[in-house]
């Protein structure tokens, strides 16, 4: 089956093609000839997945979905959520957005937090959403470790004694809140494109 993934995020790309598994071909908006920046200005995690997912189906006519991902923090009242990407500013880099979260929580005890990835897929003319939560903390300094993206160099999630980026993919995509959500969406998939409609 023939799929639009809204994201011009390689890291992205390969953890959901490891996740939904062989049965799907994932396409790139770069695929269909788009590599015009996807809009995500709403004020919620499901918000921007159904903007961007509306916004490639809209150029693409195809079945497409996208997700939003956002670390929510306790101590900091949920912050970064749904700003996680551009935490410290439009031009940022992780390393940046690290350095701020780290900055504002530094002297708080609580160090809870959890990675929340709602999914907007749109199929057939019809929306449905999915979501996927990992509970975790934040350590106080960036551990070792070169697999992930975005914050996993200090996120630790709970039960485990690495923190994402020391896990390899495989691994953390069984227990990550986007491979939680992928897994949700390709169990959905395959019902629906096994059932008679």
């Amino acid at each position: 089956m023939k799929l639009v993934f809204a994201t011009h995020n390689r890291h992205k790309l390969e953890e959901v093609r490891a996740a939904l598994g062989p049965g799907f071909e994932l396409m790139t908006p770069a695929d269909c000839g788009l590599t015009e920046e996807i809009p995500e200005d709403q004020t919620t995690l499901e918000g921007n997945a159904a903007q961007k997912a509306q916004f490639i189906h809209e150029r693409t006519g195809l079945n497409c979905f996208a997700d939003d991902t956002g670390l929510e923090v306790a101590a900091l009242g949920g912050e970064p959520g749904v700003y996680s990407a551009r935490y410290a500013g439009p031009a940022c880099n992780s390393d940046d957005n690290i350095n701020l979260l780290l900055a504002r929580l530094e002297g708080k005890a609580d160090r809870s937090a959890r990675f929340r990835t709602v999914i907007s897929l749109l199929i057939d003319g019809r929306e449905y959403q999915f979501e996927g939560v990992v509970e975790g903390e934040i350590l106080s300094s960036r551990s070792a470790g070169s697999e992930g993206f975005g914050y996993d160099p200090v996120f630790r999630p709970l039960g485990y004694d690495q923190t994402f980026a020391q896990m390899p993919m495989e691994e953390k995509n069984k227990i990550s809140h986007r491979g939680r959500a992928v897994a949700e969406l390709a169990a959905f998939l395959t019902a629906y494109t096994g059932a008679e409609h």
